[in-house]
């Protein structure tokens, strides 16, 4: 049994993931349980896998034997893409250029994520600030260390984080460009009010390219407003339009056409950063211009 003081660097981090660095290579599966059933205790008290550390804490983490083998290490391939696509790096966080199609984090059926990838490649204290769908790609930032990420979360809550996207969407976009809606992704349980900046930048044979700025973070906030709107994202399967999505195939679009273009703040030392417009993308706004 081992018992383990909380310093100030990982107050705020989550149970749960707080676990899965101090036990690594035990599968998460294992850790949870060991959370439901009570084996792991915070200040002598069962505790939830979100509760969130306080400097202090005392954890009681009982003995658990990890996997007879070594656990299976993210292909070498991927570190190396990844570690490619940094934009942004300083002796506090990390920005880089998420490729679409990568999960941001590991879980059903998917073993190493971004996360994951990069902590076995150069980075193991390394956390993610906010996350991007599966198949947005663009500006993902990560923190190097816990006093920072507590810096940039606070930005994010206060305004202070601000992330513009490129996104195409179906018609000409004729609405007010601020939308404010409440949001009730599908799975998700609270309705909450969320509020999107859409600007046109070109309209494109009944499309129109967008410049997006957040001001709330919600899931899936920018699908879920375009959509509401009666623009919905191109290839956006999940809240999309079956047919626009078919005739964006047949440009050449094969993957969701949204792409975090930009992440600024004035926190963690103040930095701006921005990353172009994937060719394949590009690609599709070349051939909407010739039609």
């Amino acid at each position: 049994m081992r018992i383990l003081t909380i310093e100030s660097e990982r107050a705020g981090q989550r149970l749960d993931n707080y676990l899965f660095v101090q036990l690594k290579g035990v599968p998460r599966s294992l850790i949870y349980r060991l959370l439901r059933t009570g084996q792991v205790r915070v200040n002598g008290g069962r505790a939830k896998p979100h509760y969130r550390l306080q400097s202090g804490d005392a954890v009681r983490v009982p003995p658990v034997r990890s996997a007879s083998r070594e656990a299976p290490r993210p292909d070498a391939r991927r570190v190396r893409e990844l570690l490619e696509a940094v934009l942004y790096e300083d002796q506090a966080l990390l920005v880089i250029d998420k490729p679409s199609g990568l999960t941001v984090h590991g879980g059903t059926g998917v073993r190493h994520g971004i996360i994951e990838t990069l902590r076995a490649g150069r980075y193991p204290e390394l956390e993610l600030v906010h996350r991007l769908d599966k198949e947005t790609s663009g500006c993902l930032l990560l923190a190097k260390r816990r006093g920072v990420l507590r810096q940039l979360h606070q930005a994010l809550r206060e305004g202070g984080l601000r992330k513009q996207y490129l996104t195409l969407v179906a018609g000409h976009w004729r609405r007010p460009e601020t939308v404010t809606l409440p949001l009730q992704p599908r799975g998700a349980g609270a309705v909450r009010q969320a509020v999107t900046n859409f600007e046109p930048l070109e309209f494109l044979a009944d499309t129109t390219l967008m410049r997006v700025r957040l001001l709330t973070g919600r899931t899936h906030q920018i699908r879920l407003h375009a959509a509401a709107c009666g623009h919905p994202v191109a290839g956006d399967a999940r809240y999309g339009d079956f047919g626009f999505n078919r005739r964006m195939r047949e440009v050449g679009l094969k993957r969701l056409f949204l792409h975090a273009a930009s992440v600024a703040c004035e926190h963690a030392g103040g930095f701006s950063v921005e990353a172009p417009l994937p060719a394949a993308l590009q690609d599709v706004l070349a051939r909407l211009r010739r039609d």
